[in-house]
């Protein structure tokens, strides 16, 4: 049915109360919005994450255009291939001969061999019934010297088994292999961005004489393949649980999953996890716990009573942030979540009971084009959305935690929050550049 969306548009469908809103999913799926904020990271960025990598994308022309946009955007075309998949690839059935020899091609002209292809198919290849695993076999008798890594540009899979990202972030490690374990490294693994060194977690490893391993450290290839030779895989963000999990089963790495979050009981219990599993003594982190408190009562003390609005790009779990804000005062108005992660249960559960007029906010709701969803008033965005769709201009910058963690890390967005609500940004000019932090890779 068609609806006439010139007139006034209510917020009906696209925004509820949180006492009212379904768990995990408070919206009905359907035509989808994309707002221009251009911040997170796409599978060209994290493939790139792989040093010396070459990227080779096989899908349509008219699918090509955002990925060889990022790729240009990222200035690493000297790193990126297509191949075009056309009309007489699918009458003619030689889709398997069209990768096979199109790849081949475009490696013999690379003025040198990278050490390493990531291959990305389409949808096009689900519904044809593309043998891959002959595609790959193939490839890999014709180029031994090089790893190849099946990846997938595939939309129409993205709410069924692994979400696109987790595949991606999954796919990223496939080429590491067996290697004698080295009981002094240390991985982190399935960030865009590097941990601060200042954090709690950081510290544990580096002060106990641990060795660092990052795939956003490694300059070289050969730097991420000894990623291989670690004791254990560290993760926290919850889109890494999966590669985790496979990197455990297929090297024998250790897998703990620390998740990022902003209660400060399950922070200590995380640290002292990793303290465990190290063979350290546990700690209470008095002193941290304190210096956070302090952080948030500065930044309290610049942002008053202003509405605070926390979208999910910024933070992995924005009902914990939420919740650890409204604990200390702060006026958070809005959450913009189009579904709700298992690991927000809790700290969504305690926002019902707590804070039950918040209002959530689709971000892919078609009404989010056209609804009236302004800020009258000063207030402070935590993320790219939240500051596109209420207008603010004093909005904290941030992806997937920003590379903050534990104690630490709310020391520092506290510190963040406080800048920005200080001193307004361009939001245009910002929420368009694609993959922020994406130039830690280059």
């Amino acid at each position: 049915m068609l609806v006439n969306v010139s007139g006034h548009v209510d917020e009906k469908g696209a925004c509820t109360a949180i006492k009212d809103a379904a768990f995990p999913a408070p919206f009905v799926s359907g035509l989808e919005y994309n707002a221009p904020s251009r911040g997170t990271w796409n599978i060209v960025h994290v493939g790139m994450l792989i040093p010396k990598s070459h990227q080779i994308y096989v899908c349509a022309a008219n699918c090509l255009r955002g990925v060889v946009l990022t790729a240009a955007e990222m200035g690493t075309l000297d790193r990126f291939s297509t191949i075009a998949v056309q009309e007489n690839n699918v009458l003619e059935g030689d889709m398997e001969e069209l990768i096979i020899e199109g790849v081949s091609d475009i490696l013999e002209k690379l003025p040198q061999k990278p050490p390493a292809i990531l291959i990305f198919t389409a949808c096009i290849h689900h519904f044809m019934g593309c043998d891959l695993e002959l595609v790959y076999s193939k490839l890999r008798k014709r180029y031994p010297d090089v790893d190849f890594v099946d990846c997938y540009m595939d939309p129409i899979m993205r709410k069924s088994g692994l979400t696109p990202d987790q595949k991606m972030r999954l796919r990223l490690y496939n080429i590491l292999e067996p290697m004698e374990i080295n009981k002094k490294s240390i991985n982190i693994i399935g960030n865009n961005i590097p941990t601060d060194e200042s954090s709690e977690l950081i510290q544990i490893i580096r002060e106990n004489g641990y060795e660092l391993k990052d795939i956003t450290l490694c300059k070289t290839y050969d730097e991420y393949l000894k990623m291989a030779e670690s004791c254990v895989n560290i993760s926290y963000l919850p889109v890494v649980i999966p590669g985790g999990d496979y990197l455990q089963e297929k090297l024998g790495q250790k897998h703990l999953h620390l998740p990022l979050c902003y209660g400060f009981d399950e922070i200590t219990e995380n640290l002292n996890t990793l303290n465990e599993y190290l063979g350290l003594s546990k700690k209470e982190y008095k002193d941290e716990k304190l210096a956070a408190l302090n952080a948030l009562k500065e930044a309290k003390e610049a942002i008053g009573d202003a509405k605070i609005s926390i979208d999910y790009t910024a933070v992995p779990r924005p009902c914990g942030l939420a919740r650890l804000l409204v604990e200390n005062g702060f006026n958070v108005d809005r959450l913009y979540v189009d579904s709700f992660t298992e690991w927000d249960k809790t700290d969504f559960n305690w926002l019902v009971k707590n804070k039950p007029e918040m209002k959530v906010y689709a971000t892919v709701h078609a009404k989010m084009r056209l609804l009236n969803r302004k800020c009258d008033e000063k207030n402070l965005a935590i993320g790219q959305k939240v500051a596109y769709f209420t207008g603010s201009q004093y909005f904290v910058n941030i992806v997937e935690g920003g590379g903050m963690y534990g104690f630490d890390g709310i020391v520092k967005l506290a510190g963040l929050m406080k800048e920005a609500f200080t001193f307004p940004k361009d939001v245009r000019k910002l929420i368009q550049m694609k993959g922020l932090g994406c130039d830690c890779l280059l």
